[in-house]
């Protein structure tokens, strides 16, 4: 059973050397690995990076491509160029723990009916916003704020990949298509998303860049639709997602980090009305 990794990077310099490394470190058979990094022209050291990662001693088959113009097209390409039976995809800022791979493979290899599985995903940062930051990714993991990230290559293709169109959403838009097709399953052992130097005003620029294909991304799906009346809706957004399967019991444990989060969320809802 092969894995390919396929990293979508720009300007990535400072985290792509410890998001390979962590794939390195895999308690899993290197032969039966092999990374994809696809740029989108950094103009910084981070294809170079890369690339020197797949020259060492020892080294783990690293492929690095530059591609364009955004992730959607990033990761399609990279599992076009991949050879592997199952596809797991990351950002440059993220790394995995130890048995991340080891265990979604084991689960994809024991029940045929999956098609893919969301990782459980932590927020590194600094600081008081960062811990709220992962206050706030903790509820999410499995839910339809959530995005499948290992998928059978198969499935992946048969879906289409991610919908070029899309930017912003294209996570989840993937994560409706497979789960169309198969059934889906959450892996506890984490990856660690690398959010240390969090800056409100860059942070809200970020959210409102990514939501301005939202309409389209409704328009394909339906306003009807389920998964979408959640992820547009107030009411799951602001209170589902955070109740549902006894989750509100960790704001009642942590009073402090809920009115953090709560008031980040408003800050958010406010940029996408008012930019």
């Amino acid at each position: 059973m092969r894995v390919s990794v396929v990293i979508t990077t720009k300007n990535e310099e400072k985290n792509i050397k410890n998001c390979l490394k962590s794939i390195e470190n895999q308690d899993f058979e290197r032969e039966e690995m092999e990374i994809i990094v696809v740029d989108n022209n950094s103009t910084d050291k981070t294809r170079e990076i890369a690339e020197e990662f797949g020259k060492g001693l020892a080294p783990l088959n690293t492929q690095v491509f530059n591609r364009g113009p955004e992730r959607s097209a990033q990761r399609n390409f990279g599992v076009q160029k991949s050879s592997g039976e199952y596809i797991l995809y990351l950002d440059a800022d993220m790394v995995l723990s130890r048995d991340v791979i080891k265990n979604c493979a084991s689960k994809m290899e024991s029940d045929s009916e999956l098609a893919g599985l969301y990782i459980s995903e932590k927020i590194r940062g600094r600081g008081f916003w960062g811990k709220v930051r992962a206050f706030e990714r903790s509820f999410y993991d499995g839910t339809v704020i959530d995005a499948v990230r290992f998928v059978k290559k198969d499935k992946f293709l048969e879906v289409g990949g991610f919908d070029e169109n899309l930017t912003g959403p294209e996570d989840w838009d993937f994560d409706k298509k497979i789960r169309n097709i198969g059934e889906v399953r959450l892996i506890i052992s984490p990856l660690y998303h690398n959010e240390e130097e969090f800056n409100l005003k860059k942070y809200l620029a970020r959210k409102y860049y990514y939501s301005r294909d939202f309409q389209k991304y409704i328009r394909k799906w339906g306003k009807d639709d389920p998964d979408i009346r959640k992820q547009f809706g107030f009411w799951y957004r602001y209170i589902g997602v955070f109740a549902e399967n006894g989750k509100w019991k960790k704001l009642l444990r942590h009073p402090v980090l809920a009115m953090g989060m709560y008031s980040l969320r408003f800050l958010v809802g406010l940029n996408l009305i008012f930019s």
